[in-house]
């Protein structure tokens, strides 16, 4: 039988796909792509947004519409979150929560013995276990990702993903080790750990971050880089165990939220910009060359003008590398949801592209200080124009005119001018 995935959010969201597929192909599934008919369709789902959760609803009426006999499984963040009688998730024939990923795969055989509606969603609880999942292969074949945490304990007031993902759980020391071993033995030259709240690995089980990134460097002679983290775990002790490795990336994507001390306040994030800025300061007194990339939301309940502007003002200040910038959303069941002074979606987005522009600024500083250098790039594809596209170690995106035989290969690359969002470099 034909399956195929759908894949909507984040990195964890994409690491546990594959660990799916993967466990389905062993079952003697056959995986198809996207566009091809399946006998079945997992949908992959994020919750992280209305927004996100509307994509997955629409998905799942095109795929029904276009597919009548495919069995729809719906699972992630999405499933874990929704009422099961919802008739947002009318089109899933088979619905699995987060807890265990693994159960997709008997969900879908006894849904195909019996042919009823099929529900597995269990609520999580204090004393879950991390699942170990694993992946054999990637689509891409140069960067693999390796989640090694799930779930978070913070309770920001405007998210919903410590519902939807339970309390922190960490994976061992040596299931990163065997697996970091593995992709190497692959083919692969770069692994990204990530998680849901990655910098907490280890609170759950007495290890620590440090311990984790240290085992992935160690064990393969591959490139080690981080997903999202929480800044306030990246203490100067830490950030000096990564700099002792030279396969470790120093780009650093720092999840901000807002430049404003009050809005910060009211999002229960923990830390002030304050704070931040000294965690910054610290990563560029560490590495050379590092790149600060961040997360930012605009049009927050009671977000002010005043604060909106203090809050551009410091991503422009701060200098980061990449900005993701995106408008509030509200979470039914969430503090955020429950406050005064909700914004109108015209203020939001207006505050986004204006946030943009400061963004930018903030980006083309950051391109004209790499020009000139000369840096590691991983040459992963070819597009559109012939040229050939990589990352350098903190994670600027290269074009290089090279041929068919460098690609999975790492390559010393003089950065030359800036054309757009990228730089044009010269292999060396």
């Amino acid at each position: 039988m034909k399956v195929r995935i759908f894949t909507l959010g984040c990195k964890v969201n994409q690491f546990e796909s594959n660990a799916i597929l993967a466990e389905m192909e062993k079952k003697g599934f056959t995986a198809v792509g996207e566009e091809e008919k399946a006998d079945i369709t997992i949908i992959n789902s994020c919750a992280v947004t209305a927004a996100s959760e509307q994509k997955a609803v629409k998905l799942m009426n095109r795929i029904r519409r276009e597919d009548p006999s495919t069995v729809i499984v719906l699972t992630g963040c999405m499933a874990q979150t929704q009422d099961e009688k919802s008739s947002r998730l009318n089109q899933a024939d088979i619905i699995v929560g987060n807890k265990r990923k693994a159960d997709v795969i008997p969900a879908v055989e006894k849904y195909l013995k019996e042919r009823s509606r099929l529900t597995d969603v269990e609520q999580f609880g204090k004393s879950d276990c991390y699942e170990d999942l694993y992946v054999y292969d990637f689509n891409e074949r140069t960067r693999a990702f390796l989640k090694i945490e799930d779930g978070c304990n913070r309770f920001c007031s405007y998210c919903i993903i410590p519902y939807a993902r339970g309390r922190v759980r960490s994976s061992s020391l040596e299931y990163i080790k065997n697996e970091v071993r593995g992709f190497a033995a692959n083919g692969y030259k770069e692994v990204v750990l990530v998680g849901i709240n990655l910098s907490s690995f280890g609170s759950d089980n007495g290890l620590s971050f440090a311990e984790a990134v240290k085992t992935a460097c160690e064990a393969a002679d591959i490139r080690i880089r981080l997903g999202s983290l929480e800044p306030e775990s990246m203490d100067i002790d830490t950030l000096r165990v990564f700099a002792q490795y030279e396969n470790f990336c120093p780009q650093f994507h720092l999840s901000l939220q807002s430049g404003c001390d009050e809005t910060l306040r009211r999002m229960n994030r923990h830390y002030t910009t304050e704070e931040y800025e000294r965690i910054v300061a610290d990563i560029r007194s560490v590495f050379e060359n590092p790149s600060i990339t961040t997360d930012v939301m605009v049009g927050f309940a009671g977000e002010t003008d005043e604060e909106f502007i203090r809050s551009a003002e410091f991503v422009e200040r701060t200098g980061f590398a990449r900005t993701h910038i995106f408008p509030y959303s509200r979470r039914p069941g969430t503090a955020a949801d429950r406050a005064q002074g909700h914004l109108p979606s015209d203020v939001k987005k207006k505050r986004a592209a204006l946030m943009a522009e400061y963004a930018a600024r903030a980006r083309d500083g950051f391109l004209r200080r790499q020009l000139g250098r000369t840096e590691r790039v991983l040459i992963e594809t070819r597009n559109k124009n012939g040229l050939y596209e990589g990352y350098t170690m903190n994670y600027t995106l290269v074009h290089v005119n090279a041929d068919e035989s460098l690609v999975n290969t790492v390559v010393d690359v003089r950065l030359d001018r800036i054309e757009g969002d990228h730089i044009v470099g010269t292999i060396v």
